[in-house]
């Protein structure tokens, strides 16, 4: 017993004499590699194809023990193309995760610091959408509008009529009204103008929808997944004004908590990024100018 734990000790301190920093750096890594993959795994449908993952790699290990020749051929088959199973069959989550990852701001910051809209364009058609959605929620109808952010929306508006308009509560409310040729649609919203109407969104994938939610929430949720767009919603059957960001509804305002919280997000926090990179580059500009 004596000679194992001197033998295990040896060797913990030989490991311990060659680490470097550069180790710690890629063992860090590698953990939050896993711990992120696990969580996206876990948030998602994904989490029981991994487990059938797991049911085949111990069907892999039985068949080795017993030596079952034929298991263990199609099995070893199997996972000599296990990258690209991997990648066709969990591509939705590899895409969405991807998509967080072009989200983060510190790494968009550093790869296009100069990519961000000017805070002030989307201060009137914050304004404009809270006092058209508060004539739409009492007047019973529905709307579905998106504020494009980093996330370009291109394919999507393709799919409905370019406007390239300044907003107005009376265009909102021309383009809503229940038998108008765009009103079953989204309206897209870039840079504080209408880019585009009539747009077709994509439904959510969750099946943790609440069955009264009908296909405007549905579809305000599945573009909230797929980008970083903030999406304003009315509901048609009670006039409820809800907002979709980042997977998540936000039910039950009104006017000033709508224009609130849309100044938040598309306005204040915008400004606070824009000038926080201001002041990084401008500290550049000076270090490199004492040069």
């Amino acid at each position: 017993m004596g000679d194992f734990l001197s033998s295990v000790m040896s060797t913990i301190w030989s490991t311990l004499k060659t680490f470097q920093f550069k180790d710690a750096v890629d063992i860090i890594a590698i953990a939050l590699i896993i711990y992120y993959l696990l969580r996206l795994f876990r948030q998602s449908r994904a989490g029981q194809l991994l487990k059938g993952v797991v049911i085949l790699l111990i069907a892999y290990g039985i068949s080795a023990i017993f030596n079952l020749t034929m298991v263990n051929f199609i099995l070893k088959a199997l996972f000599e193309f296990a990258i690209i199973i991997f990648v066709v069959v969990f591509q939705p989550e590899l895409r969405q995760a991807l998509e967080k990852l072009g989200h983060n701001k510190t790494l968009k910051s550093i790869v296009s610091p100069n990519s961000s809209s000017s805070p002030g364009s989307n201060a009137k058609a914050v304004s404009d959408v809270s006092d058209a959605c508060a004539v739409f929620s009492k007047a019973r109808t529905g709307a579905l509008i998106v504020f494009e952010r980093d996330s370009i929306l291109k394919e999507i508006a393709d799919t409905g009529t370019y406007l390239n308009s300044d907003t107005s509560v009376a265009l909102f409310g021309n383009i809503f009204f229940n038998k108008a040729p765009l009103h079953d649609g989204a309206v897209i919203i870039r840079e504080g103008k209408i880019l585009s109407a009539g747009c077709i969104l994509p439904l959510t994938k969750t099946n943790e929808v609440n069955s009264d939610l009908g296909t405007r929430h549905r579809a305000a949720l599945g573009m909230s997944e797929e980008s970083d767009s903030v999406v304003v919603v009315v509901s048609e059957e009670n006039g409820i004004i809800s907002i979709a960001v980042g997977g998540k509804l936000i039910r039950n305002l009104d006017r000033e908590s709508l224009y609130s919280k849309l100044s938040d997000l598309l306005i204040d926090g915008s400004a606070e990024n824009s000038n926080l990179l201001s002041v990084l580059f401008k500290n550049r500009k000076e270090k490199k100018n004492e040069k």
